[in-house]
């Protein structure tokens, strides 16, 4: 259970939530995120309170934020690029409008060649790329990534971070939930460490 938890998000930041299992780290994702409502206190995204939006209002914010999932959530009956392509698909995006994006996108994150493939041929570091994809394809303004390296290899996990570190530079805040130390002390950025339900910043 999270308690007088407290920290602002500013545009174009990059930061680090950390701590030990079962410390919370998912749940403030995903009260990040939307699906999950605070009982008490106040969780203010772009400017808006969670606690009274209308269900209405909630798909037009999350279309603004990105998020990837430490299970990857890859549709089994879509190729690589129809599950990178399905934020927008659903949207109502033709695909000729977004069809170069896709391919540019699958491109940069290293899977132009597993473009046409189903997910269960893909490796866990591939699948990692893809929901990485996926979740960047409708250019988010805030990216939420919960245990982004989890299931991958030292040097794949340098690369994901790499990509999470262009992807700021571009513009796009960064929040990644991870135990990873050795991850983390490759990069410069504040951390939020949970523990017994409190925060402590460290910039």
């Amino acid at each position: 259970m999270l308690r007088d938890v407290s920290f602002h998000i500013d545009t174009s930041s990059f930061q680090f939530i950390t701590g030990p299992s079962g410390a919370g780290k998912t749940s403030l994702l995903r009260l990040l995120f939307l699906s999950l409502r605070p009982t008490r206190g106040s969780v203010r995204i772009f400017n808006r309170d969670a606690a009274t939006l209308p269900r209405s209002a909630i798909p037009g914010l999350r279309r603004r934020i990105g998020i990837v999932f430490q299970d990857f959530r890859l549709l089994d009956h879509l190729t690589t690029y129809e599950n990178v392509a399905l934020p927008l698909r659903v949207a109502g995006v033709d695909d000729s409008a977004y069809r170069r994006d896709v391919i540019e996108l699958l491109e940069w994150v290293g899977l132009g060649e597993k473009m046409w493939v189903f997910p269960q041929v893909l490796s866990g570091g591939e699948k990692q790329r893809a929901a990485i994809a996926r979740a960047l394809i409708t250019k988010p303004e805030i990216l939420l990534a919960d245990e982004p390296t989890g299931n991958v290899d030292p040097p794949l996990a340098r690369r994901l971070l790499r990509l999470f570190v262009e992807l700021n530079k571009l513009g796009t805040s960064v929040v990644i939930a991870t135990h990873d130390l050795a991850l983390m002390d490759q990069y410069d950025a504040r951390r939020l460490v949970l523990n017994a339900g409190h925060v402590e910043i460290y910039d």
